[in-house]
């Protein structure tokens, strides 16, 4: 069982991972081994997650996220298998975390006064300026 916090966690067989050829530079290694992970998580249909951390994830992953709901994410920024596969992982808990926090709601505030006065003082200045670089008609 993977923690994300203290009501929540995600069983580790929802989880599925596959290895590939990481792209990029390397040298021998990048076409001898299969060191980038790509990590599958089942969103839509894991059990694990409440109805609305689950729609929170579901934004939050965009464009990692499949027509079915799958959240894939890939990583190979390291060159060990290890290091990548806790990578995804570390990643996946952080996005899950990111969803389990219910977002606070904004609370509409008003301008003060004083920038409202602020404000229209700035206008005005403004449109002196632009007043005094006015062409005045010549008549003869």
């Amino acid at each position: 069982m993977i923690r994300i916090n203290a009501s929540i966690g995600i069983d580790e067989r929802e989880i599925e991972e596959s290895f590939v050829r990481a792209s990029g530079p390397g040298g021998q290694n990048v076409n001898k081994l299969s060191t980038a992970v790509q990590l599958r998580f089942d969103v839509r249909n894991s059990p694990s997650l409440p109805p609305e951390v689950r729609e929170r994830l579901e934004h939050l992953a965009g464009r990692r996220l499949t027509r079915d709901g799958v959240l894939i994410i890939i990583a190979q920024r390291h060159r060990t298998q290890a290091r990548n596969r806790q990578d995804a992982l570390d990643r996946l808990i952080d996005l899950a975390r990111k969803a389990a926090v219910a977002p606070q709601p904004r609370r509409a505030t008003k301008p003060t006064r004083a920038s409202r006065e602020r404000r229209v003082e700035t206008k005005k200045r403004r449109s002196g300026v632009k007043r005094l670089r006015r062409v005045k008609p010549v008549f003869d």
